[in-house]
């Protein structure tokens, strides 16, 4: 009996793909440059071509004739590279004196170059550009590490880069923003961190975001099932990093903790909590507000605790402490095992924070 031949077509992955093959998919933060400063590093590059090639020439001026039949000079080495890389040629009129071939060389050779930039500028400028951004890319895939992925760049997930760049010690470069909204993607951009356009429910586009590498993932979808797959996939890709989730329903976090979560946040319940606040002491969401925003005002800060404090108690130290995290667990500052500090321990406190100031850890 013969079987029938069976073809199986392989999907290619984005993780599979070359550096240059990614752009428009990985979009790596352009960097400012005024026009005048732009225009003005293309000419002292096309100076330095035009000296080299003035450089060879005169080197071998004497393989080389001129019509006059009275040598080649230093003049004429510049007038022969101008015309040349210009891609002029030589036509039946060639100009013959000093003069005439001075005035080449400083006007009609510029004019001659401008006329070339309006022409093929904005062809070559497409083309620059996406060789420098696969280059780009290729250079950052080979060396990010120990960054911040963030899934989904919606009211969440622009609140989470928000906190993240307002404590400090986090660099936009070392966030790779995960959407498939190019509108949300073009925002993030612009605020220079990294974006990868794709569904992040496919492995392969959270292996181009880096998740294998990455030190945390944010994980802030529209939907808590979306939430779950995503969370699956990432904690898959890298056992170790910190995996922290939003969810709108409360009966969704058992999910999240057995797909890999490290810390859920119930948005529905944190806000209906909050509303609930309100109606009775509506300053207190205001204090709430202020100490989840690091930029000014009171923030909630973390810090290592300084070996003269060790042994004596948080309560008594002149920060406002709220708890403290020993071995991986917090505990209030209430609680039998925050009575005495011990080597290791990391304080939470409340830290007063200047308009323009950085809060730091």
């Amino acid at each position: 009996m013969v079987r029938p031949w069976k073809f199986t077509l392989r999907e290619e992955k984005l993780s599979d793909r070359p550096s240059h093959a990614l752009v428009g998919v990985v979009s790596m933060p352009a960097r400012a440059i005024s026009p005048a400063r732009a225009i003005g590093r293309r000419l002292l590059l096309a100076l330095l071509a035009l000296l080299a090639v003035v450089f060879v020439v005169y080197l071998e001026r004497d393989g080389y004739r001129d019509v006059n039949g009275d040598g080649v000079s230093l003049l004429d080495c510049f007038y022969y590279a101008t015309v040349t890389l210009s891609t002029t040629g030589y036509g039946d009129i060639t100009p013959a004196t000093e003069t005439a071939r001075l005035v080449n060389i400083v006007v009609i050779t510029p004019l001659r170059v401008l006329f070339l930039i309006l022409l093929i500028g904005t062809t070559l400028e497409v083309l620059t550009e996406r060789s420098r951004q696969a280059f780009r890319i290729q250079n950052w895939r080979r060396r990010v590490r120990d960054h911040v992925v963030v899934i989904g760049f919606g009211t969440k997930g622009r609140s989470a880069v928000n906190a993240l760049l307002g404590e400090g010690d986090t660099d936009p470069s070392q966030v790779v923003v995960v959407d498939s909204d190019r509108g949300a993607l073009d925002v993030a951009s612009a605020r220079g961190l990294i974006t990868v356009h794709g569904s992040a429910t496919r492995s392969d586009v959270l292996r181009v975001a880096g998740v294998q590498r990455a030190r945390a993932v944010i994980v802030a979808p529209n939907r808590d099932d979306t939430a779950v797959l995503v969370t699956l996939s990432a904690r898959e890709i890298n056992p170790k990093a910190r995996i922290l989730v939003s969810v709108r329903e409360m009966q969704n976090v058992h999910l999240l903790k057995q797909s890999g979560a490290d810390q859920v946040v119930v948005s529905s319940e944190t806000a209906g909590r909050l509303l609930g606040i309100a109606t009775r002491t509506p300053r207190v969401v205001d204090m709430v507000e202020d100490l989840l925003t690091p930029e000014a005002g009171l923030a909630i800060a973390e810090r290592a605790v300084d070996p003269s404090e060790e042994g004596g108690s948080p309560r008594h130290l002149p920060d406002i402490v709220l708890g403290l995290v020993r071995d991986g667990t917090l505990y209030r500052v209430d609680a039998p095992e925050a009575d005495s500090l011990e080597p290791g321990d990391r304080l939470l406190y409340v830290r007063k924070v200047s308009a323009g100031e950085e809060t730091v850890s």
